[in-house]
């Protein structure tokens, strides 16, 4: 066989794995249209469920007092508020007359999600039921826990809830909203719905504290990532991962250009370190017949959106010279994955403003591929977006 073959062939093989990601999403769709949808749960307020809230805060603590005033107003009761102030100096904005309400000053600077999660575990006044994990950015709607709530009745002891864009000050925080939009339609809702997981975002995310302190004591996670481990560990064990969409937490979003380049370039390392998890899960899923496996292991698996649709066009370039008819293929699911991508994004409840925003789609992509060239030239590792309170980009 000679090097032509050989080439054409690893051509259709890389156009085959592309549409087929590119047209998935539209499946999800067609399935979640034609499906019959879950019925959604009453809440019982016979027994509230005692919450740990973990709010972790990274160097940076302009948004902590905000954040916590949000908590402290929700339409809930049994709840304990820990600030975990990592490489943070004590200031007025971590003071708090509250008594719900505790800040940890860890004595030594722990630079990851999970140990401080785990230093305020350690910390906790009482032995909470349920643990809420929350960014020092995010905002809670009144109804946040209640929203979680409704499924832990049903059972399910991890809830994701929905991350909305707290600001849309420029059009980078607006295409980062319309990228969220896509995100928690098709890796949240529809797939949720369909049977299988929501990803984890984060942060909004609320777990059984047994099972959360289960999955991670036995790992070590430095900088960005321990969601996707927690969420692998997780439905590898067989815990199913609701998405609850009325529980709404305003995160902040990148507004300027170095935030945003900052920011991906963590998260595409991120992908390249864990969507290993995803062959692992996928081969579960196919072997035990497991809807909640199989669809979370291909989801794993997916490459970053600007990455697969990126490596699309040039696939499709060079078809154009060697097979017109994958060229065709390639093209028809561009198409559809497109509308895909429109479909939850130009819904009527989504701002005007990140509606107007997607013209800059070109300019979001290109700070992609800065931040992947800075994910791979760069040794750096943060654990944390540093969001500005001034608007330096639009």
């Amino acid at each position: 066989m000679d090097a032509f073959v050989i080439g054409h062939w690893i051509l259709y093989m890389l156009g085959i794995i592309i549409c087929f990601h590119l047209v998935f999403p539209m499946v999800l769709f067609l399935c979640w249209k034609f499906s019959v949808k879950p019925a959604k749960s009453v809440l019982s307020a016979s027994n509230p469920r005692d919450y740990g809230i973990i709010l972790t805060a990274y160097e940076q603590v302009d948004f902590v007092a905000d954040a916590v005033k949000s908590l402290l107003n929700m339409d809930y009761a049994n709840f304990h508020i820990y600030v975990v102030a990592d490489n943070c100096k004590p200031s007025e904005a971590l003071m708090f007359t509250d008594d719900r309400v505790e800040v940890l000053f860890p004595e030594n600077i722990l630079a990851s999600n999970t140990a401080s999660h785990f230093y305020a575990i350690k910390h906790f006044r009482r032995q909470h039921q349920a643990i809420l994990i929350m960014d020092s950015d995010n905002l809670a709607h009144p109804q946040l826990i209640n929203g979680l709530n409704k499924y832990f009745e049903l059972g399910f002891q991890a809830v994701q809830g929905l991350r909305s864009a707290k600001n849309l000050d420029t059009t980078i925080a607006c295409l980062d909203a319309a990228r969220d939009i896509y995100y928690h339609f098709y890796d949240g809702r529809l797939i949720y719905d369909l049977g299988s997981s929501a990803t984890l975002a984060g942060s909004g995310m609320a777990f059984d504290l047994q099972l959360y302190v289960n999955m991670l004591k036995d790992i070590d996670i430095k900088g960005a990532g321990f969601d996707k481990v927690l969420q692998a560990r997780l439905i590898a064990s067989g815990e199913r991962i609701a998405f609850a969409e009325d529980a709404i937490v305003y995160d902040q979003k990148t507004s300027a250009s170095k935030q945003l380049v900052s920011q991906r370039s963590r998260w595409i390392a991120t992908w390249f370190k864990y969507f290993k998890f995803g062959f692992s899960i996928l081969y579960q899923g196919i072997v035990r017949t497991n809807i909640n496996q199989f669809i979370f292991g291909i989801v794993l698996l997916r490459p970053p959106l600007f990455i697969f649709l990126s490596l699309a066009v040039v696939l499709m370039v060079i078809s154009l010279f060697t097979s017109q008819l994958l060229a065709l293929v390639i093209f028809v699911s561009l198409i559809i994955y497109v509308i895909s991508f429109l479909i939850p994004v130009l819904s009527t409840t989504t701002d005007k403003r990140i509606r107007r925003a997607l013209v800059f789609v070109p300019q979001f992509i290109f700070y992609q591929f800065v931040s992947l060239a800075k994910s791979v030239f760069s040794s750096k590792s943060n654990v944390a977006t540093r969001h500005s309170l001034k608007n330096d980009s639009k």
